[in-house]
């Protein structure tokens, strides 16, 4: 991946690196699509774990290690071995993927990767396709190593948004960051949110964009290094 530039490419892995590597013992692949189209097809040997309907509305603390504590007895009940490189898909480079890379980040998992245009893009070059069910392996207990610091609790976001250096970047749809759909409480958007629809991270083809092309975008509006960004 570093033909696209990326301060950080182990984040991430290209088709064509995991077809490379698709029987190394130490990846554990996991699809987070629904179940129907995990069965239609899915890369070979990975489990399954939807992540679309993971959520929590009350951030605080105690609810939130809760929340958190839950995930990490459902990878290991899942099969998700924490001492190997956990790698996510979905059919683009999408926000599940995406959350199920976060959630490894949040615990203490570094050792984890999206696979950049996923399903689609492993289609695309021809990667091997499986319709088998993998039965998840019995593994350790998934250690939780939390690191707060990438988390933030509305109360927190509340108290920094009159601070200059603190951008609030909403991901969502323009219909929600316009309040013209609600699927929150309340539609609208937390004052001084700059909006990016996630989709424009990506290109045609569900890919991540280049470094160059997604700085330009997000210099643009003024998201730049030394500011603290808070997505949603």
């Amino acid at each position: 991946m570093a033909s696209k530039g990326y301060v950080n490419p182990q984040l991430v892995i290209s088709v064509e690196e995991l077809k490379d590597n698709l029987n190394d013992e130490s990846f554990c692949i996991v699809d987070t699509r629904p179940t129907h189209e995990y069965l239609s097809g899915h890369i070979p040997g990975a489990l399954h774990l939807d992540l679309f309907g993971l959520s929590l509305i009350n951030t605080r603390k105690e609810t939130y290690d809760a929340f958190m504590w839950m995930i990490a007895y459902l990878f290991q009940q899942r099969g998700l071995d924490h001492t190997k490189t956990i790698i996510w898909y979905e059919n683009i480079s999408g926000t599940k993927a995406s959350r199920g890379l976060w959630f490894c980040e949040y615990l203490g998992h570094s050792n984890t990767r999206l696979l950049d245009g996923g399903f689609k893009a492993w289609v695309a070059a021809d990667g091997a396709v499986s319709t088998e069910g993998v039965e998840p392996p019995e593994v350790p207990p998934f250690p939780i190593e939390a690191k707060r610091s990438i988390h933030m609790d509305a109360d927190v976001i509340h108290t920094s948004l009159n601070q200059d250096d603190f951008v609030p970047l909403d991901t969502r749809t323009d219909d929600e960051h316009y309040g013209r759909v609600a699927r929150a409480e309340r539609a609208g958007a937390i004052p001084g949110s700059i909006h990016i629809e996630w989709l424009n991270n990506l290109d045609e083809t569900g890919a991540f964009k280049s470094a160059d092309e997604l700085r330009q975008m997000y210099e643009t509006v003024g998201i730049t290094p030394e500011k603290q960004v808070m997505c949603y």
